[in-house]
């Protein structure tokens, strides 16, 4: 056995098992739930059959095809066009992660509140921009603590993956078989044996939610890396995306199936997506008759995964982006290295891109629970915007297939590959415009309707504007450089 094949270990269901972890978690559920309800069933099930498998399959193939390229999305770009379109991809990949980060210091501050007062009430009885205030301080915090290259907080990183997804398929488990072991579990939503409670209503606001699912079965490009590790890649690839699929699928139903047991479907609380999970947990231990065992050991769990993203999210998008940068497109400046080895003006473009993002929003929404719900659909309008780039090194390939070669191929026929790549792209793009629209009730505050409004589509917009103004400023001190 030869050098290359001896690194040619990981079986399908390693792979499955790998981009499993990577991929899935119980706020999918929650978040879903909370806005179609048990309809979302047949939504999960029609995302993996046209959006899913086919997104893993195209990881699949660009991952084989450029299996030395180091710089993922932007390193596919930059083999299949032009170094301008590469930085773009690098700085979509980037720039997303501002919003997420923004997140990132509400669940922890929720996560507390569970683990310490037993209850949710903090995100109903605290005014928005006292939450906002705390936010800030929390995230500059992990700010400095990134900057100053301590990368403890990155270690706790596996081990809050893994108890996420442990709690994660409990939840599934204890949900699921909640009314058949125990006595005092009713089913909270009514007609669950009939066809017509799983089918959604196709109407506006049905797709308008699109973006959140589109979001939950995203990352899948965390997969790429494997495909080269993988024995007999041709075939056990594939199939363990197809497993993979059929995991996530399972997941999301019986996960989605739980969660109509605990919650009527028909009146969703409006605290579900940042509550949600923690009340289920308490629900359960009261049928278990464990008391406050399965919260408190979610909120430790999701206390650290939360930190751990944070942490990591600061530093590794940045660092990607800036690794590959070319001189052309990114100022000297903003990649310079301080004595650490840290990107010191690129975190300051972070923590005031995250700060605007964190402060603003609370001058227009009133209510922290309001004001949760608003970033986390921010996060799944911007987001998938890198999974276009995605789609697009794809169609790219297909144009000029005769030129790669490719262990695993998706779809040998170009044309095919073309179409399904540009089926790919124009739905993600579609359920990210989509999601733009508010998920509140107009009449009920048509203010705060607007101000979300323009807050979703402004946001783009400047991140975009960010990313075209980068380039004229690195032209600009590269032209005194050579005049100087």
């Amino acid at each position: 056995m030869n050098m290359a094949d001896s690194k040619k270990q990981l079986r399908w269901f390693n792979v499955a098992l790998i981009a499993f972890v990577a991929v899935w978690g119980l706020g999918n559920v929650v978040n879903n739930y909370a806005q179609q309800g048990l309809s979302v069933i047949t939504s999960w099930i029609l995302i993996m059959l046209l959006y899913f498998v086919p997104y893993a399959m195209i990881v699949g193939q660009l991952g084989s095809t450029f299996k030395d390229a180091n710089g993922g999305v932007s390193s596919w770009i930059k083999q299949t066009s032009t170094k301008k379109l590469a930085y773009f991809a690098a700085w979509t990949y980037w720039v997303v992660h501002v919003p997420y980060l923004a997140q990132k210091p509400q669940g922890i501050l929720i996560a507390l509140s569970w683990l310490f007062k037993g209850n949710g009430n903090f995100v109903n009885e605290v005014p928005a921009m006292t939450v906002s205030l705390i936010c800030l301080v929390l995230f500059l915090l992990f700010l400095w603590v990134a900057a100053r290259g301590l990368t403890t907080l990155n270690r706790i990183g596996s081990l809050a993956g893994t108890a996420m997804f442990i709690m994660s398929i409990l939840f599934i488990i204890l949900a699921v078989s909640a009314p058949l072991i125990t006595k005092g579990a009713h089913i909270a939503t009514p007609d669950m044996g009939k066809l017509s409670t799983y089918l959604p209503k196709w109407n506006f606001n049905y797709f308008t939610t699109i973006s959140m699912l589109v979001f939950a079965v995203g990352g899948a490009e965390k997969i790429s890396p494997y495909v080269n590790n993988t024995k007999h890649a041709s075939k056990e690839f594939p199939l363990g995306m197809l497993v993979l699929a059929g995991m996530v699928a399972l997941c999301a139903i019986l996960g989605s199936f739980g969660m109509g047991m605990l919650f009527n479907s028909s009146h969703i609380p409006t605290d579900l997506m940042a509550n949600g999970a923690y009340e289920a947990f308490a629900k359960l231990g009261g049928f278990y008759h464990v008391g406050p065992v399965f919260v408190i050991l979610y909120a430790i769990a999701n206390t650290m995964a939360q930190i751990s993203a944070l942490a990591f999210s600061i530093d590794a998008p940045l660092k990607i982006m800036l690794a590959d940068a070319d001189p052309e497109y990114v100022p000297n400046k903003l990649a310079k290295l301080n004595k650490r080895g840290t990107p010191i003006n690129g975190y300051y473009m972070t923590g005031i891109l995250v700060s605007i993002l964190i402060i603003v929003p609370a001058l227009g929404i009133g209510s922290m629970n309001e004001l949760y719900k608003w970033l986390l659909n921010l996060n799944s309008i911007v987001m998938p915007l890198r999974y276009l780039w995605v789609f697009l090194a794809y169609m790219l390939l297909n144009k000029h297939l005769e030129r790669y070669h490719s262990e695993y191929m998706f779809l040998k026929n170009k044309t095919a590959g073309y179409i399904v790549g540009a089926w790919c792209f124009f739905f993600t793009a579609f359920a990210c415009i989509l999601g733009m629209v508010p998920k509140i009730e107009y009449a009920a505050n048509p203010g705060s309707w607007w101000f979300q409004l323009i807050l979703n589509i402004v946001t783009p917009i400047a991140f975009i504007a960010l990313g075209l103004i980068l380039p004229v400023i690195a032209r600009r001190q590269n032209k005194e450089m050579l005049q100087g």
